[in-house]
């Protein structure tokens, strides 16, 4: 597959920090994403109470709606402004507390305690910090991770799983030569080489 300019793209921490400020974040979604009701279904696989990660979670809605089913939610996102901007817009009221194995991170929890929003790098986490999931909704973060580091991304999420987990991900199909991305296009026959 010809992935054009993208295979040496960057986009750097600081250029997602800048889309956060800026409101330039026409990649999250007000609704739940369609995709995610549709397949509900196998990503719970008639399982409830359900520990479900959300890598590079924005701001997503469906984490609340989620947890309203009785799952235990986790999020890992780096910009502080999404992960306040969830809280107040569910009306969520939450703690805050540094996370000691990662130097500058914190760890929103809703009072509830059923959602967990990590404000640091995806690859500063790791299973003994934050444990291991029943299911992953990734909506948008294997698509927004630089080309480079998508094996890195999948080694971690692989850890990251349960043995029998679920994985919902959803992936957009364009001729890379006509974007530069993100999202970034990712062949089926890439997601077939880095989860098996």
């Amino acid at each position: 597959s010809d992935v054009g300019s993208q295979k040496k793209r960057v986009v750097t921490e600081e250029e997602w920090l800048q889309k956060w400020e800026m409101g330039n974040i026409g990649f999250h979604k007000e609704q739940g994403h369609p995709l995610l009701q549709k397949y509900l279904d196998v990503l719970l696989n008639g399982r409830s109470g359900l520990r479900i990660f959300f890598p590079l979670c924005g701001k997503a809605v469906e984490m609340k709606w989620l947890a309203d089913m009785g799952h235990s939610v986790v999020g890992v996102e780096v910009s502080e402004q999404a992960v306040k901007e969830f809280f107040s817009e569910h009306s969520l009221p939450y703690c805050e507390e540094a996370v000691p194995e990662v130097s500058g991170a914190k760890m929103f929890q809703s009072t509830s305690g059923n959602i967990s929003l990590y404000c640091c790098s995806i690859y500063d986490l790791s299973s003994s910090i934050i444990g291991k999931f029943d299911g992953v909704w990734d909506r948008g973060a294997l698509v927004a991770v630089n080309p480079c580091d998508r094996q890195r991304y999948a080694s971690l999420m692989i850890n990251l799983v349960d043995k029998n987990s679920s994985y919902l991900l959803v992936t957009v199909s364009y001729d890379p030569n006509k974007h530069k991305g993100p999202p970034f296009y990712v062949p089926e026959s890439e997601v077939k080489s880095l989860f098996g």
